[in-house]
């Protein structure tokens, strides 16, 4: 979600600048800064970019640069001669000059003139805007790209780790077969070798883990495929990720074996530093 947009036009008397810059969030906090002359088109301005932008914490400005030396404050010459006026009751042999310079800083001595809105000129500044929207949408799509090279790379790593994980697991078996005879026969006890087997089997069932490596590689799959889809998925990626890390967290409680743990942290990392990039897709 993170971006920024800039574009500018040329007026006969001021230069128009739009500013748009984006950040992370969960949904859309928008905020605009605007001449108060055109504070009437906000709303429609506000569903534009809503629309447009959909999620993250934007900020959007316009800027006024006026390009001649005309401008719409002027002095208002009546307070101000006023409040010379009062100033010489009270210092009647002031210098007017100094007193002039007070009269200016005293309230409502400056006015604005509030100028009306121009069809025509908005229609060129909403130009600008659009051109501004486009710009950070491509600032967005160039972003969106290299997350997504990103999240395959880091997918096909928990992929590679989870087989590997499989892959050794006959060994993790045959580990825990020899711990639990080995045990036993420092009992000295005589067992009958088919309830062994029985108890055995059921022993090893809790550390199975074939149905989290089928759900954690129906999640990758499904990750990838969400990834590709052209709608917004953002909120729709980190749930899948949440999914993820259950299934690699009940791998893990149910390895009992070293190397294996040590890939399940692995895979823990990788899906870490997805779910922090998630955070950034709308």
């Amino acid at each position: 979600m993170t971006g920024f947009g800039k574009a500018t036009f040329q007026l006969p008397t001021k230069k128009i600048t739009v500013e748009i810059k984006s950040l992370n969030s969960k949904g859309l906090d928008l905020n605009v800064r605007m001449p108060s002359v055109y504070r009437e088109m906000e709303l429609g301005l506000r569903t534009q970019l809503s629309n447009a932008l959909e999620r993250g914490k934007i900020d959007f400005a316009i800027y006024i640069e006026n390009t001649t030396e005309q401008t719409s404050t002027r002095v208002n010459v009546p307070i101000v001669k006023a409040y010379i006026a009062q100033l010489l009751e009270i210092y009647p042999n002031a210098d007017e000059t100094e007193l002039m310079k007070m009269a200016v800083r005293m309230p409502d001595a400056l006015k604005t003139e509030r100028d009306e809105v121009d069809e025509t000129e908005w229609k060129q500044i909403e130009g600008v805007i659009s051109d501004a929207v486009n710009n950070i949408k491509s600032f967005r799509i160039a972003e969106g790209s290299a997350l997504e090279r990103e999240f395959l790379q880091r997918i096909a790593n928990i992929m590679t780790m989870m087989n590997a994980t499989v892959a050794m697991d006959s060994e993790r078996i045959e580990n825990v077969k020899k711990r639990l005879s080995a045990a036993l026969e420092d009992l000295k006890v005589t067992l009958d070798e088919n309830r062994f087997e029985q108890e055995l089997i059921f022993y090893l069932e809790k550390y199975d883990i074939t149905e989290e490596k089928v759900r954690l590689e129906n999640h990758l799959n499904y990750f990838i495929q969400t990834l590709a889809d052209s709608e917004a998925n953002g909120r729709k990626l980190g749930f899948i990720t949440q999914e993820m890390g259950r299934e690699i967290n009940t791998m893990g409680s149910k390895s009992n074996h070293a190397a294996m743990q040590k890939l399940v942290v692995q895979m823990k990392d990788e899906l870490e530093k997805i779910k922090e990039q998630v955070l950034n897709v709308l």
